[in-house]
């Protein structure tokens, strides 16, 4: 990482990637190269997707978007109207029941045979900011649903059919294009502007790479939000973002773009008239549909020659590693507050970390008091050094001293499980463990950043190595075995 760069603007690294042997970049749009006010932009939406179901006649008009009440990488279930966040196991560490945050005897009740298993319909894994605006409504309905105030003259309907009705009604206010609409005419409350993705970009094709831009976007937003996102910071560098991409894809249906094979429509007018392909592709022109397998052949390319860059956990990383094997980039905007709480707790994390350690020693004593209690009481084994008089007291005195220590964790340990969310936490902890979304990314994204222009830091020339990994068992780990002292110095 460049000196002087904040730590959350690093590109961080799960498998080893030499770009110089990536010879094309693909770019989604949407939160990757247009970055956009999360609120403003989740909030149109839920308004949008609120009135639908107030024309419905739901007593729904009153409800308001929550920023706070999701994250991305919770999973809903839709088969008990919960919003859950799930360990890396896929073990369920915190819930809530519509908006109600679930009890620990709750949650252990609701869960305790069960899996997050994102292979069955009943989980929705939440992999966008995208699906924020619909999960927060989600939850407020279920509310409402238990106090029967949905449908109470029609048929009853149960969690997963809610659950359908609010996707449905989230895919009817896309495809409409009255919200895009409001975006488009008022570009400058929705998007952040990122001055030094042009250069990133400009360093990456004046380096060899071919650039790429496939987003499921129409052809009508996609020009509308490059070119007010980015063109003003191309014009001074005295070209156009349409100049830089060797192929513009709109529409693309991702994940199946990746996986199914499709035609392509050029696009022939900037008001979006399309016509079939029946040749092959253009550099430079604008494509609608298609499929990824066309564009390798295109390109002469294909599997670990391509990076693609995306912020959709499935449909831009999962896909294209499982089924394509091209290497990835997870753009992850909610990095940099994630990693600036961490740094703000850092001292606080010492710490509660050097009262975990005492902790852990004073309970595995107690355990050996304990056990030699029971080995004098039931005459077996090796009788214990000390009376069974010397042992009572210590095992009162060791007690006592993990419920002050646990008094003095239980609020660190609180607000460790409040950073950056006060109802979820991070993104990638659940409780002491790494989240479900956290080994999404490990598994499918070869690398991870919080913006596109993060890449200007690192040149399209970087060798980006990963890190060692542990294990419980490596002495480089808190719980692994302690190191030989003569090695402390090397």
């Amino acid at each position: 990482m460049s000196e002087g760069l904040p730590e959350g603007r690093g590109v961080f690294c799960n498998r080893t990637l030499n770009l110089r042997a990536i010879k094309a970049i693909g770019y989604d749009m949407d939160y990757t190269l247009v970055d956009y006010h999360v609120e403003a932009w989740e909030q149109a939406a839920y308004e949008r997707v609120r009135d639908r179901f107030v024309h419905r006649g739901w007593p729904v008009a009153h409800l308001k978007f929550d920023p706070d009440m999701v994250i991305r990488g919770l999973v809903v279930d839709t088969q008990l109207g919960n919003l859950v966040k799930a360990n890396r196991f896929g073990f369920v560490k915190k819930a809530t029941h519509g908006t109600r945050e679930l009890t620990f005897e709750e949650g252990r009740t609701a869960y305790a045979r069960e899996i997050v298993d994102l292979s069955e319909k009943r989980w929705v894994f939440l992999n966008t900011l995208f699906s924020l605006s619909e999960a927060c409504l989600y939850v407020q309905l279920v509310d409402l649903l238990d106090e029967g105030k949905l449908e109470p003259d029609g048929p009853p309907i149960n969690y997963n059919d809610l659950y359908e009705l609010v996707r449905r009604a989230i895919d009817a206010t896309h495809m409409e294009g009255e919200l895009k609409a409001e975006i488009m005419a008022d570009p400058g409350k929705f998007v952040v502007r990122d001055e030094e993705i042009a250069l990133t970009l400009l360093d990456q094709k004046h380096a060899g790479k071919k650039l790429m831009l496939i987003t499921n976007s129409e052809w009508f937003y996609t020009s509308a939000m490059m070119n007010y996102a980015l063109e003003p910071y191309f014009a001074e560098l005295k070209t156009s973002w349409r100049q830089l991409f060797d192929v513009v894809v709109v529409g693309a249906r991702k994940p199946d773009f990746f996986k199914t094979r499709s035609p392509f429509f050029e696009v022939v007018t900037e008001d979006g008239l399309l016509r079939p392909v029946v040749t092959s592709l253009r550099p430079g022109a604008a494509y609608f549909g298609g499929s990824a397998g066309d564009v390798e052949k295109f390109l002469g390319l294909s599997g670990d020659e391509i990076l693609y860059v995306g912020d959709h956990m499935w449909g831009d990383v999962h896909v294209t590693k499982s089924v394509l094997r091209w290497r990835t980039a997870l753009i992850l905007r909610e990095l940099e507050q994630e990693v600036t709480a961490l740094a703000s707790f850092r001292d606080t994390e010492r710490v509660l970390g050097a009262l975990m350690a005492e902790k852990e020693l004073l309970e595995a004593e107690l355990s050996r008091t304990r056990l030699g209690l029971q080995r004098l009481a039931m005459g077996y084994g090796p009788k214990p050094a000390a009376t069974r008089e010397m042992l009572h007291p210590r095992v009162q005195s060791l007690r006592s001293r993990l419920l002050t220590l646990d008094a003095e964790i239980a609020p660190m340990a609180k607000a460790a499980g409040e950073l950056a969310n006060p109802r979820w936490g991070l993104l990638t902890r659940a409780g002491n463990d790494k989240s479900h979304l956290a080994r999404q990314v490990e598994r499918y994204a070869d690398l991870y950043t919080s913006r596109v222009s993060n890449f200007l830091h690192v040149t399209p020339f970087e060798y980006l190595r990963s890190p060692r990994g542990s294990l419980p068992h490596d002495p480089s780990t808190p719980s692994g075995p302690p190191l030989d002292p003569a090695l402390r110095t090397k």
